[in-house]
This record gives C-alpha cells, sequence and structure tokens, in this order.
C-alpha cells in the first residue's frame, strides 16, 4: 500500500524532449485496480442530512431533496451543498459547478431557487444525465430514448459496411453484432426508462425494425411480427416486461434490506404520473403477448 500511494513521479514528453521528475503528492495511477476502492474509502465520511438524499457512484454525485414548496426545497438542498463545500476544501477535492446541473423535477411550471456552489450559480436545466441516464424534469425519459436513438443510428452507419445488406458476412454473425453492439445500447437501464409511454417506446421499436430490414435485406410485404418470430428477437416493450419482471425479482431476493426496498412494494403511488410505475412495468406488456 505505501508503494502504491508514495514515492511515485510524473514527466512530460513533447516530441524528443522530457522534463525533469516531479512527484506526485495526491491522488492515484489513473486506471489502476485499486484506485476506485480507495477513492471510495476516501469519500465515505461525505456529508449527509435528513432533509435530503446523496447518490454516490464513484466521482458522480447528486444530492435531492423533496418538498412541497420550493423554497423549503431550495434551502434543504442549498445547505447540504454548503456543508459538502466544507468537506472538499478540508480533503482538497474540487468540484466542478459549470459540468453540474440543476434540475428542478416537477409537472408544475416554473424552477426551484438557484442554487450556488463555490460562490457560483449552478445552471438550470430541463435534464440531467446521470450513469448514462437522461432524466428530464417530467421523468418522460423522452430526451434519453431519442438520445440513445442517435447514437444506434451513429452505431449502424459506422458498421454498414459489415453488417448491411451487401455485406458477405452471414446472417448468424450479423445477429451476433447486433446483440452485442447495438441491442445492449437501447437495454440499458431499460428497468427505469420502460416507464415511457408507448410513443416514446415505439421510437426504439421503428429502429430494431428498420436495422432488421436493411441488415437481411428483407422486403417491405413481410410484416415485423413475422420477422422478428422468425430470428427469435423480442420487441423492445417484451424485453421490457422480462427484465423489469427479473429485475423485481432480484431486489426482493437481495441480501441488502437498502436494495430491497428498492422494489417499490408497499411505497406511495404517484397517480398523477400518466403511466405505470416501475414495479408494475412487467405486467403492462406482459398482457400485449
Amino acid at each position: 500500500m505505501k508503494s502504491y500511494l508514495s514515492e511515485r513521479c510524473f514527466e512530460v514528453k513533447l516530441n524528443n524532449i522530457r522534463s525533469d521528475l516531479y512527484k506526485i503528492r495526491s491522488g492515484v495511477p489513473q486506471g489502476s485496480i485499486l484506485g476506485p476502492v480507495l477513492y471510495l474509502i476516501f469519500t465515505a465520511d461525505i456529508p449527509t442530512d435528513n432533509k435530503t438524499f446523496i447518490a454516490t457512484y464513484a466521482d458522480d454525485t447528486a444530492i435531492m431533496s423533496v418538498h412541497e414548496n420550493a423554497a423549503i426545497s431550495s434551502s434543504n438542498l442549498q445547505k447540504h451543498i454548503t456543508e459538502v463545500e466544507k468537506w472538499m476544501k478540508t480533503w482538497r477535492i474540487k468540484a466542478n459547478q459549470s459540468k453540474s446541473a440543476h434540475v428542478t423535477f416537477t409537472l408544475r411550471k416554473g424552477d426551484c431557487p438557484p442554487i450556488t456552489l463555490n460562490g457560483e450559480q449552478i445552471p438550470h436545466s430541463d435534464a440531467a444525465k446521470y450513469l448514462g441516464m437522461h432524466l428530464d424534469r417530467r421523468l418522460t425519459w423522452k430526451k434519453h430514448i431519442w438520445s440513445k436513438r442517435k447514437c444506434l443510428g451513429t452505431k449502424l452507419r459506422e458498421m454498414y459496411w459489415l453488417i448491411g445488406g451487401k455485406s458477405q458476412l452471414n446472417n448468424e454473425s450479423k445477429m451476433a453484432i447486433y446483440k452485442s453492439i447495438l441491442k445492449p445500447v437501447w437495454t440499458y437501464g431499460i428497468e427505469l426508462w420502460g416507464t415511457a409511454s408507448n410513443s416514446n417506446i415505439e421510437i426504439l421499436e421503428r429502429f430494431q425494425t428498420k436495422a432488421i430490414r436493411s441488415m437481411f435485406n428483407i422486403p417491405k410485404c413481410i410484416q415485423n411480427k413475422y420477422i422478428l418470430q422468425d430470428l427469435r428477437l423480442k420487441t423492445v416493450k417484451q424485453e421490457i416486461a422480462i427484465r423489469s419482471l427479473s429485475y423485481q425479482l432480484k431486489l426482493a431476493k437481495h441480501v441488502n434490506t437498502l436494495a430491497s426496498e428498492l422494489s417499490g412494494t408497499g411505497s406511495t403511488q404517484h397517480t398523477r404520473l400518466r403511466r405505470n410505475s416501475v414495479p408494475n412495468l412487467s405486467l403492462r406488456f406482459t398482457k400485449e403477448w
């Protein structure tokens, strides 16, 4: 451990010129296996508050405040952020407020009062990206789905020479590439964004059928349901039902009580949302099979 943290040096190389060696007085080697574990230990005492909720995954941190009164919600949030600021100064951790986002998740109009970090106001935004998920203020998941749709379109164009209709690759290999590269893009977080409306989910449904038709040169006269049956592929809605059910079963059997509470059973259902909740996703689309 001592050799890992101390007596480490760095130098800068430009063309064939090297700088002198300088000691690294803090931090760990980037990309190291032990680095994330040490970071978690280093930040384990980050301040918490009983009026807010903090979620951390490595260096991605989200602080949430819930209240019917927007002013009180912002006040509680600002109080917690101020404590985090003091903690960061003590342990020499720097947060970039320009890369932070302040989002008001509500069905009402208007935003909560502004929040500051390091003396600068955190910019308001209609959505925030956290762990690869785009969270919009009304939780419609439209921004997330469109983001994935654009990413899928880009990947498909880049690989069209390999999996396109004129490719000499056999069908089994094409399907393997689709399932290993394209499909994971839109299935990531499906247990959460599966609560989106049918119109948003159909954006990905249309991409899947379009991609499959172009990959295998399938004529327009053949219906989509027969194509999916022959290729043994599930629709996006079927994937939502299957993965959501598996997700709920894992949470129910999890040894950590905090994880089992995420299943949402017994919690208050927000009926103002015009769609099903996460625990009901497995039932939502199973009826359509």
